[in-house]
């Protein structure tokens, strides 16, 4: 495998403090999911049902906050949002073991739409940080540091949460959140690259400039990727509390995101990038597949295999997408809304497998989510093929001459039939052992004269003409810029 790619990204300045405060700020957020479940059902004495709507109200608030919290750091920069949230999810997570539910339920919401944008701030560092050639990789080793994160920032909840209490795992992570944030001020990587204009310059890019299909076809495929994730979670539990073997959970989850580390790793080798919904399309059918390893544990460990290693290069592919396509002076709100949509899929995907579930068998959770993203990926896949078809067509010669000379100060006419250009094209390559013409001479020619400098070379070319239908061949030339717009608008 080559690993030049990595070694050549981690050398760029700024990435490896930037990965590694970024892996340290994920983990208390990735532990206060199944903190909170545990607080509502342990302390407050209350079902998983109402534990689910203390997650739900923290995924809407954080939902609506992740594109308001980028559109702020795109404005205003980014230390200033850090203070902001890092101050807020302090406040609530200090707060929140003293609260009664109701109380709770509504802080729940604040605390997710000010809570700290770790992941969203890394993603739009790494792009200021690395040029395009090495952003792929750089996106790899973030999809692993989060892997990283989920892996350990639950399973440290937990703990803490079963042998010292929820409210004291409730304080530690408010503790680490607040480490997180002091770290990332200080660190303060940048949110912009060095050849692109400062927030300071105040530019503003309006939404319609970016917020286009492409766009939003990658917001879906990122929304479907966490569904099949997080309904792959669900259907695991389900299949193996129902045969007997829960015991073996924790195993084939990890199992599960090891793959996910492998794929992501050697995704991050290649040399380009794959469209998201070229990836979207083999990890919903897989997925799907998993539901046939029903009977054993680990006959869903072995076929959990192509499905997981697809996982962390989907969300590395859908971050590079975006990172490429948005303007830098949006790019902050345009990764909040890339955080959203990851958030979103990861709220329907436990559902829709549960439901399955239920309903049906738990086999069928894997079913389900898979066959959701698939439709997805048959909705996104005619805006990928017509960005395909755009990129291949070949480019039309008389806009790209128009635009060049454009460029240069010059107006072209392009020719049309029976009608000559205002402008003659340039003289054919010069025979063997004939003296080559000099671009002045070129230029002079298709302005109908010859300047008195002119070398005894250039005379010996006569100037090139060219005449519209009922001109006479004596009669002089008309002055060019006599003719104002009409030559420059190309029209005869």
């Amino acid at each position: 495998m080559r690993l030049k790619p990595y070694r050549d990204t981690l050398a760029l300045p700024g990435i490896r403090s930037l990965l590694a405060v970024a892996t340290l700020a994920r983990i208390p957020i990735a532990a206060g999911a199944v903190v909170l479940t545990l607080h509502v059902v342990t302390d407050l004495d209350r079902g998983y049902g109402a534990a689910g709507l203390i997650g739900a109200a923290f995924t809407i608030g954080g939902s609506v906050g992740a594109p308001l919290m980028g559109r702020l750091i795109d404005r205003r920069g980014l230390r200033l949002v850090l203070v902001l949230t890092t101050v807020a999810e302090v406040l609530f997570w200090s707060s929140a073991p003293a609260a009664p539910y109701w109380a709770l339920l509504v802080m729940a919401l604040f605390g997710g739409l000010l809570s700290l944008p770790a992941f969203s701030v890394a993603r739009q560092s790494i792009s200021a940080l690395t040029p395009e050639a090495q952003r792929l990789p750089a996106f790899a080793l973030d999809s692993i540091s989060t892997e990283i994160a989920f892996m350990s920032g639950p399973a440290l909840g937990v703990l803490v949460a079963t042998t010292a209490g929820p409210r004291w795992a409730m304080l530690g992570i408010g503790g680490g959140i607040l480490l997180s944030g002091l770290g990332l001020w200080l660190l303060n990587p940048p949110v912009r690259a060095a050849h692109e204009a400062p927030i300071t310059a105040g530019e503003r890019v309006p939404r319609r400039s970016w917020l286009k299909p492409r766009f939003v076809a990658v917001l879906l495929v990122t929304m479907a990727a966490t569904l099949v994730l997080s309904g792959t979670d669900v259907s695991v539990i389900a299949v193996l509390r129902d045969n007997g073997e829960l015991g073996w959970t924790g195993l084939v989850m990890t199992l599960w995101a090891f793959y996910s580390l492998l794929g992501g790793f050697a995704y991050g080798t290649m040399q380009r990038a794959l469209p998201p919904v070229l990836l979207l399309a083999p990890l919903a059918v897989t997925t799907m597949l998993v539901s046939l390893g029903g009977a054993h544990w680990w006959l869903i460990a072995l076929l959990l295999i192509p499905a997981g290693a697809l996982c962390a290069p989907l969300i590395t592919s859908t971050a590079d997408a975006i990172s490429r396509m948005i303007p830098a002076a949006a790019r902050g709100e345009a990764l909040g809304l890339h955080n959203s949509a990851l958030t979103v899929g990861v709220a329907l995907g436990g559902p829709l497998a549960g439901f399955a579930a239920d309903t049906l068998s738990p086999p069928w959770g894997f079913v389900a989510v898979g066959g959701a993203g698939a439709l997805i990926a048959l909705l996104v896949l005619p805006t990928e093929l017509r960005r395909r078809r755009t990129e291949a067509r070949p480019v039309d010669p008389t806009a790209t001459a128009a635009t060049a000379t454009a460029e240069h100060g010059v107006a072209a006419a392009p020719a049309t039939s029976g009608v000559a250009s205002d402008v003659a094209p340039p003289p054919a390559e010069p025979a063997v052992g004939e003296p080559a013409v000099p671009a002045s001479a070129v230029a002079a020619s298709a302005a109908g004269e010859l300047t008195a400098a002119e070398s005894e070379t250039d005379r010996k070319r006569p100037p090139v003409r060219q005449f519209r239908p009922g001109d006479h061949p004596d009669e002089p030339r008309p002055d060019p810029t006599a003719q104002g717009d009409t030559l420059h608008a190309g029209r005869p």
